[in-house]
C-alpha cells in the first residue's frame, strides 16, 4: 500500500457509544470504518473467554484493519476500538496479556486517539460484563493511552457527542494540515 492513511481510533470502556461514534464519522468524513471484531468473535463463544481467544481476537482485529486499510478510497480511517482493548480485557479477566499483543502496541500505531468519556448510561448488552466499572476501565484507558505516549483527548456529551468528536478530530487535521 502506497498512500498514508490517517488512523483515527475510537476508544473507551464498554457502553461510551464507540461503535455509534464511529459510524457517524465514516458518514462525516465519507470514508470507511473498522468494526470491533471481538464483537463479532465474543457472539460466538460456547465458553469462557481464554488467552488463546484473546489471541484470536488480536490477529483479527489487526487482519480487519488491514483489509479495511486497503479497501479504504480515502486517507482516513476510523478505527472502532483498537487491539490495546485485549490488553486491558486480558490484563483484568486473565492476568496477563498475550506476549504477541504487548509486542505488537510498541509498533502499531494511530495517528489520533478519542478517548469516549463515560459520561452517558450504561446500556445493557449480552456482550457487555463490565457494569459499574466504567471509572476503573477509564483510568485504566488513561493509562495505557499515556504508557504509548498517545496522541488522544478525552471526549464526552450526551447530547451532542458526535458533533464534539467531530470537533477534535477536525482540530487534530487542521493541525496536522490534513486536506481530505
Amino acid at each position: 500500500m502506497n498512500k498514508k492513511i490517517i488512523k483515527i481510533a475510537i476508544v473507551g470502556p464498554e457502553s461510551t457509544g464507540k461503535s455509534t461514534i464511529s459510524k457517524g464519522l465514516a458518514q462525516h468524513y465519507k470514508t470507511l470504518w473498522v468494526p470491533e471484531y471481538a464483537r463479532y468473535y465474543c457472539a460466538a463463544l460456547t465458553a469462557p473467554c481464554t488467552l488463546q481467544d484473546e489471541l484470536n481476537m488480536f490477529y483479527g482485529q489487526i487482519a480487519l484493519e488491514e483489509a479495511m486499510e486497503v479497501a479504504c478510497h480515502t486517507d482516513l480511517l476510523i478505527c472502532d476500538t483498537t487491539f490495546l482493548t485485549v490488553k486491558i480485557w486480558s490484563d483484568y479477566q486473565l492476568g496477563e496479556t498475550p506476549q504477541p499483543v504487548l509486542d505488537a502496541l510498541k509498533r502499531h500505531k494511530y495517528d489520533f486517539y478519542i478517548l469516549l468519556k463515560n459520561d452517558i448510561p450504561w446500556e445493557p448488552d449480552p456482550l457487555r460484563d463490565f457494569e459499574g466499572l466504567s471509572d476503573y476501565f477509564m483510568e485504566v484507558w488513561r493509562k495505557e493511552l499515556k504508557a504509548l505516549h498517545a496522541n488522544y483527548v478525552e471526549v464526552g456529551g450526551v447530547t451532542n457527542r458526535l458533533h464534539n468528536v467531530i470537533y477534535a478530530i477536525d482540530a487534530f487535521l487542521k493541525k496536522s494540515q490534513y486536506t481530505p
